[in-house]
């Protein structure tokens, strides 16, 4: 039941012998472990990495335990900065991307979807509790991956949201958010979205869902539906955000 068993078996099954780990950071677990790898490769440590998360939901007792705490959706529905989100749906699923150096691949002719050109990592400190956002410490870590990547708030025009459909954390992240994008000089709107109302909470997996979900975003041109939206959560001041 090691984790890390995960991990050393995909390395056995492909001969890798590279950094091969496993990252448990809870719902942003496929993330952080997109950021370790991104740093691998930009210190030369590695020359490719995949990076991947899965969900699967083998036994009943987390469910019932998240039920009784009132963390679901009793619908069964995502509903992400809607007036009506009273929770979030749980689901399964996987996915990978592979990461290289920008130079690396174009010269050996891969097919670039994306660049990756920040990211960063940071965590909550003391907040009240466990399941609740520190909305500081979320507007810190957008800023840090700004600076990352050497861009300005105004040239980002999509943020593909956590938006777990709760309604306590919807509105503090839409809050962080607006922090860094509602700038005076911003001339277009900020889409926002959450792959969730799409296909429920990956949880370790949820990350690299998201990501995936905004490459084809850029790849596509089209920013597909935000689901299960009928009315804004009256708890977050639309009229103020970006």
């Amino acid at each position: 039941s090691a984790s890390s068993v995960a991990a050393g078996r995909l390395a056995y099954l492909l001969d890798l012998r590279g950094p091969a780990l496993s990252v448990d950071t809870a719902c942003s677990s496929s993330l952080a472990a997109a950021h370790l790898a991104s740093r691998s490769l930009r210190g030369r440590e590695s020359d490719l990495a995949l990076v991947g998360g899965v969900n699967l939901i083998l036994a009943p007792e987390v469910t019932v335990d998240f039920c009784q705490a009132g963390m679901l959706a009793p619908d069964g529905r995502c509903k992400t900065f809607d007036a009506d989100a009273d929770g979030y749906v749980r689901s399964e699923g996987c996915g990978v991307v592979v990461l290289k150096r920008l130079a690396d691949a174009e010269r050996g002719g891969d097919r670039v979807l994306a660049l990756l050109r920040g990211s960063a990592v940071n965590q909550d400190g003391r907040s009240s509790g466990l399941t609740a956002p520190n909305g500081p410490s979320q507007e810190a870590v957008v800023r840090a991956a700004l600076d990352d990547a050497g861009l300005q708030p105004d040239d980002v025009s999509y943020v593909e949201a956590h938006g777990t459909g709760t309604s306590l954390g919807d509105p503090i992240e839409a809050q962080a958010l607006g922090a860094v994008f509602g700038t005076a000089t911003r001339a277009r709107p900020l889409l926002l979205g959450s792959v969730k109302t799409n296909l429920g909470h990956l949880e370790a997996a949820a990350g690299v869902v998201g990501l995936i979900k905004t490459v084809e975003l850029l790849r596509n041109r089209e920013v597909p539906p935000h689901l299960n939206f009928t009315a804004p959560n009256p708890l977050i001041d639309w009229d103020t955000l970006p």
